[in-house]
């Protein structure tokens, strides 16, 4: 690419009938004022492209660890949705088989509780039985007694 002093330094062959010299130099220098504002605004133009391509760059890797993260915490929350459910069922059936182990603890201690119920209704009913027995046979004493005391 021609800088603007490749064009200011440019010299042309002399020529017998070439152009007016003045008039060249003259639209040269104009040549080399506008190229030099065009080339610099270039150069301008390119050190911005360069700048914002470097903060898009940066966008882009903050979009993408932005990204990534969301993804992070939404697989981490169903996770910990997942586990809470799990937890959830784990203490349910812990909670379930306590609550079988003390309605079957209750079933044995009312059964043992009739158990002895019976048991004692039965000695209650034997001791009924052995005192009839006893008060009868006192009975029977007495009358004999009192049979022989009237004779």
């Amino acid at each position: 690419m021609l800088t603007p002093l490749d064009i200011h330094n440019k010299e042309f062959k002399r020529s017998f009938r070439g152009f007016n010299e003045e008039d060249v130099d003259s639209f040269l220098d104009e040549v080399v004022k506008d190229y030099e504002k065009l080339y610099r605004d270039n150069f301008d133009l390119k050190e911005a492209i360069e700048r914002v391509n470097g903060k898009l760059e940066h966008y882009q890797h903050m979009e993408s660890t932005l990204h990534n993260t969301l993804v992070i915490a939404q697989e981490t929350a169903e996770d910990v949705k997942l586990n809470a459910k799990k937890e959830t069922e784990l203490i349910l059936k812990e909670a379930q088989i306590r609550a079988q182990k003390l309605i079957e603890e209750a079933n044995d201690k009312l059964r043992r509780a009739n158990a002895e119920c019976d048991d004692l209704q039965k000695q209650a009913q034997v001791y009924r039985v052995r005192l009839r027995t006893l008060i009868q046979a006192q009975m029977e004493m007495l009358k004999t007694a009192e049979e022989e005391d009237d004779n």
